[in-house]
């Protein structure tokens, strides 16, 4: 009874579901009626699904276990709003979206603001003040007044009120000079010579040029003087080697001294002319080797047999083994699902926030 009961809790399956069955399969198998009634009434209690694969086909076992919950239903995420608190309750409604005017409204600011503040108007007929004032504060006493007034003139040539007075008159004739002496002609050491300098001889600075003669082989007799000083320097006569010159140092070793053999004659190809004619005409394949060359082989029979392969004995004689289907596998939830549902439930996935830290 202990290990009917651990099996069960085991399983998950109630421990009134062993009775049905073993009832049920005890019953005949003309009473199918009665059987189907007791494996619906198994399946309704255990709410499993009319058609489909029950637990121990799909995954192995008798029941899935459940969800942990508190037994509230399940809403799907699609109904499920994302802010589900902007849809209760009075939100905050602003206004609507106002059009660009010169006016100041649709701004934060209810007045403009200038970018540069108290920024300087240059005036300058206003500096221009400003500047003679601060001047007119550094003088230390008053301002310079005349003792009489100036004096006006009367006329045009009057000389009154000026600080020169009157000028003397000039007179027109023109000052007496002194007669204009010339300075004298130089020293002559040399009385001139006439002439310009050009065709005529002892006129330059220099003095002339003295005839020299120039004979005409003048250049010949002195190259063949040089070459005569330079025969005399020479001791002997050119250096010269008694030996035929060779285009190597030693023999060559290429060089091939033995008689070539006679060309060898070229045999003249005899063309022929005449057409080549068979002495019989060709023989035709009647269903045997007429027609050829040679005569028909014999037949010989293989002396060695084929030899059939180990495997392929075994396949026929011995059955192929066929190990047992192991345990079916069982669905297990991953590390990450499973920190999130101990982190977020029905109360607080509202305030968790859509990045986690692990």
């Amino acid at each position: 009874m202990d290990t009917y009961i651990d099996l069960c809790q085991s399983f998950g399956v109630p421990l009134w579901v062993g009775p049905l069955l073993h009832a049920a399969s005890r019953l005949k198998k003309t009473d199918r009626i009665k059987r189907r009634k007791v494996y619906r009434l198994i399946q309704r209690q255990l709410k499993m699904p009319p058609e489909g694969k029950s637990d121990m086909e799909r995954i192995g076992i008798f029941k899935e276990l459940g969800y942990i919950s508190i037994g509230d239903k399940y809403t799907p995420f699609i109904y499920r709003p994302f802010n589900d608190s902007a849809y209760k309750n009075k939100q905050m409604l602003s206004g609507r979206a106002k059009s660009k005017s010169a006016l100041q409204v649709g701004y934060f600011d209810t007045q403009f603001k200038r970018i540069f503040e108290r920024e300087a108007l240059t005036d300058p007929v206003k500096i221009e003040r400003q500047y003679r004032i601060q001047q007119t504060k550094r003088n230390i006493g008053k301002a310079f007044l005349p003792s009489n007034g100036e004096k006006k003139t009367c006329g045009v040539g009057s000389y009154y009120g000026t600080f020169g007075g009157p000028i003397q008159a000039m007179s027109a004739l023109q000052n007496p000079r002194k007669p204009n002496k010339s300075p004298g002609k130089n020293i002559y050491s040399n009385p001139p010579k006439k002439g310009s300098g050009y065709g005529y001889p002892d006129v330059t600075l220099s003095k002339m040029v003295s005839h020299s003669s120039d004979p005409y082989d003048r250049a010949k007799e002195m190259l063949k003087r040089e070459i005569m000083a330079h025969k005399s320097m020479l001791k002997g006569g050119a250096f010269r080697l008694n030996l035929h010159p060779v285009e190597c140092f030693d023999s060559n070793p290429y060089k091939f001294d033995k008689p070539l053999p006679p060309p060898k004659k070229t045999e003249e190809k005899k063309h022929i002319t005449v057409p080549f004619k068979p002495s019989s005409p060709s023989k035709k394949t009647g269903g045997m080797k007429a027609g050829a060359f040679d005569s028909y082989p014999t037949y010989s029979a293989e002396p060695y047999g084929s030899k059939k392969t180990k495997s392929a004995m075994m396949n026929k004689e011995v059955k192929i083994f066929h190990p047992s289907p192991g345990p079916k596998s069982t669905p297990v939830k991953s590390i990450i699902s499973l920190n999130v549902n101990k982190a977020v439930n029905s109360t607080n996935y509202n305030r968790i926030p859509s990045v986690m830290a692990y």
